[in-house]
Parts: C-alpha cells; structure tokens; sequence
C-alpha cells in the first residue's frame, strides 16, 4: 500500500445475498469509479444485470452513496475503531423501470387532482 494513502476494504451484497467485488479500494476513489467497477465484475448469471451506474444505487449505513462523493467523503469508515470488511448493499434499478414508475405516477396524480361530476 502507498504512504498517506488509506484504504478501505469493501464487499458489495447483491439482491440475492451473493457477494461481490470483495477487494480493499483507496478512500479517495469515487463512488462512480467504485461502480464502474462493480458492474464490470458483475456476475453473468444472474437475471437481473445492471447496464451502467445509473441502474446502480449504493446504500451503506442507511443512505444512498452520491456518484460524486469520494469514499472517505461519504463517510464509510468510522473513525479509529478498527474495522474489518464493510459491506455495502447494491440495488439494481434499471433506468426504463424508474422513467415507467415516474410516468405512471404522473397518470395516478392527474388521475387524483380531477374532479369529475355527474349531473342526471
């Protein structure tokens, strides 16, 4: 390992618990450069296979990681406490499934802002 450097070792956990990408990375890598990475070595084999990193999201902690946040920006490690492996769940959202969920929430909302009246 280079001097003045850290670095962080990640394991990322995919929708059906198989671990991937378990390596150590600088902590001055970005959170686009990290899933580059991840949907380079992404397994073949399962159903669901991510385009690009914008069918990506990275949650550790509780909150989606922003692409262009550096790893020690989003805060992954904690401190001195000595920490071992850190795993980070990846969730695959194809970008056509998320234009489709935003369309059709748009036909729900004007379908719930109309009046309609009926007059016999």
């Amino acid at each position: 390992m280079a001097e003045g450097k850290e670095f962080i070792e990640l394991k990322f956990r995919i929708y059906d618990g198989t671990d991937i990408a378990h390596s150590t990375y600088a902590s001055s890598m970005t959170v686009a450069t990290l899933k580059q990475k991840i949907v380079a070595e992404w397994p073949q084999d399962k159903t669901v296979i991510p385009k690009s990193i914008n069918d990506l999201k990275l949650i550790h902690a509780g909150r989606v990681l922003e692409n262009n946040k550096s790893l020690a920006d989003s805060r992954i490690t904690f401190g001195d406490l000595p920490v071992g492996v850190i795993t980070m769940h990846v969730v695959v959202q194809p970008t056509t499934i998320a234009k489709n969920k935003t369309e059709k929430s748009k036909e729900d909302m004007q379908k719930l802002n109309s009046c309609r009246c009926v007059i016999l």
